[in-house]
């Protein structure tokens, strides 16, 4: 049977996007080749790199406004490192929100760049909140946040108002819910959390804030070398933009990310009610800083793991075992997964407390 697919990435896809990639795979736009073996370099390839960028803009609203899209590869762990390198000024300064794993491994390569403030942290209990009404030292060249923390659950629901550069890590948010993205400067997003197969990242870069460093950039490294060059700075990652473009394509015809965040808000609704009603399980996270994306529970006692355990794998559901570094469950309801796979989950929770 098809199971209810939680996993935190990669991620579960439309339906309707594995099939048509399926048949890509076997014949790319009836060229007599697969997707898997079609020229980068060919027109209809260098067709589906354009549109996906230029749909990407259109979903955030950013069209005419000096964005570029990338389709990248390296993961956001390389986003870490080529933030810094092509943001933060010989002998500069930037600014870091800690409020979780990639958060701190963010922060990490930032200080090989130079001084790196961490403004707030959340750390002091297991990142289980979001840090509100700090300050953002307005000498620093760029201030750096991540919006949704896949591990720990927890979600920025506003971001703070400065004066300098913002680049903000969206990768298990992306697309999710409306924000005003011309806010940011920098967006990346490592595809497959809520957007694709894992291979490639999304990058969407404010032109003006780029070739102000003064310092020599590898070109593989260097924002500037790869909007030049339309993400085929070396051979890009085929399939993985491919496919983006194909949920990309899916979720514009559902009613676009408008449309997307009322269907996450009901699911969101749906596992949280539970949680705080049921006398078995419990949230790890603040309320305030829940995120729609990952929810993150913990039973009361463990004594019931194993039952538990068994009724939802019974019933279908796959990937809810929650991080090492916090335990429990962990739901991850991306933009593809049904509401209905949500009630299934919420079902298997009433039958336990039923049991026992």
């Amino acid at each position: 049977m098809k199971k209810h697919n939680y996993s935190a990435g990669p991620c579960i896809l439309p339906q309707e996007v594995f099939e048509e990639a399926s048949r890509a795979i076997l014949n790319f736009n009836n060229t007599g080749l697969s997707i898997l073996e079609i020229s980068h370099r060919s027109k209809e390839f260098v067709a589906v790199m354009d549109e996906a960028r230029a749909l990407v803009l259109e979903l955030m609203g950013l069209e005419g406004k000096g964005y570029q899209a990338l389709f990248l590869q390296g993961g956001a762990s390389l986003e870490f490192l080529r933030v810094p390198y092509n943001l933060m000024k010989t002998n500069g300064k930037a600014a870091y929100l800690d409020t979780g794993t990639w958060a701190s491994a963010a922060i990490k390569e930032a200080k090989a760049f130079g001084d790196t403030v961490i403004v707030a942290s959340s750390k002091d209990t297991n990142y289980n909140y979001i840090p509100k009404d700090f300050t953002i030292p307005s000498d620093a060249d760029y201030f750096h946040c991540t919006s949704n923390n896949t591990i720990f659950g927890t979600q920025m629901k506003s971001f703070p108002k400065t004066d300098i550069p913002v680049a903000c890590d969206m990768s298990s948010d992306i697309f999710s819910r409306k924000i005003d993205f011309s806010k940011f400067d920098i967006i990346y997003a490592g595809a497959q959390k809520n957007m694709g197969p894992a291979g490639t990242t999304l990058v969407v870069i404010k032109e003006s804030v780029l070739g102000k460093t003064g310092r020599a950039i590898p070109n593989m490294l260097n924002y500037e070398q790869q909007i030049a060059k339309e993400s085929m700075y070396n051979t890009p990652p085929v399939f993985a933009v491919y496919t983006s473009l194909l949920t990309l394509k899916w979720l514009k015809n559902l009613g676009g990310i408008e449309a997307i965040e009322k269907i996450n808000e009901t699911k969101a609704n749906i596992i949280y009610t539970e949680i705080d009603r049921n006398p078995l399980f419990k949230g790890t996270v603040t309320k305030e800083d829940r995120s729609i994306m990952n929810a993150t529970f913990l039973l009361e006692d463990e004594a019931h793991q194993e039952l538990f355990d068994s009724m939802w794998k019974k019933a279908g559901i796959s990937g809810i075992n929650g991080h090492r570094s916090v335990g429990g469950y962990r739901a991850s309801m991306y933009n593809a997964l049904p509401v209905e796979s949500v009630q299934v989950l919420v079902d298997v929770m009433k039958e336990l407390e039923k049991s026992v």
